[in-house]
């Protein structure tokens, strides 16, 4: 299976691509904007899906994901998001999305959820559609001191605990209480979804 996974994150690229070509029978071809997406359809396409990520440049919210299945013939298009509300996958459906995946998902339903589209069906996490659609989050960073913002900030840059420690010339254990603290108030699972929640909130 020829997979297209467009993301400008590297962690969640990688992340994700190394879940699916864990099976063994798909093939991941890695895009960090659409234009370079769209470049890979018009030269190594059409593939059996493309995922793109909701907010990465190019998409211009939906805008991407209509030009993406005209210029994939109309194969398995999905979108991927870390916290975009329900409304949002609502009208990606309605434009013919093939799904819409969380990136929080767990590997083994993220693939299966890839097959499936492939396969011609639809996909959307139930939990998703019958939960409030009133998700947005545009204060995300008034929750935070500028202490947290700080740490969120290195996060955002794929630094580790110690490297953010050093710049902002803090004990190491002072940033792990940090990240803590605004994994909670952000309501982030972990670190990869911090930097997820972050960037869909434009800190």
């Amino acid at each position: 299976m020829k997979v297209l996974l467009a993301d400008d994150h590297d962690l969640v690229r990688d992340t994700i691509s190394s879940f699916l070509e864990r099976e063994g029978d798909m093939q991941v071809t890695c895009a960090d904007s659409l234009s370079q997406a769209q470049y890979n359809i018009r030269k190594n396409g059409p593939f059996d899906i493309v995922l793109l990520d909701y907010v990465m440049p190019g998409m211009n919210r939906l805008d991407g994901l209509t030009k993406t299945l005209a210029l994939n013939d109309d194969k398995p298009v999905a979108i991927l998001s870390g916290t975009a509300p329900r409304a949002i996958a609502e009208e990606a459906l309605a434009l013919g999305a093939a799904g819409f995946l969380p990136k929080t998902m767990a590997a083994k339903s993220l693939v299966n959820a890839v097959r499936f589209m492939a396969a011609g069906e639809k996909f959307a996490p139930i939990q998703m559609m019958i939960d409030s659609p009133d998700q947005t989050g545009g204060s995300m960073a008034k929750k935070l001191s500028p202490r947290e913002r700080e740490v969120l900030s290195g996060l955002c840059q794929g630094l580790s605990n110690k490297e953010i420690a050093r710049n902002l010339d803090l004990q190491e254990v002072t940033v792990k209480l940090h990240v803590k603290t605004l994994l909670r108030k952000i309501e982030a699972r972990n670190r990869t979804h911090a930097v997820i929640i972050s960037k869909e909130n434009g800190f």
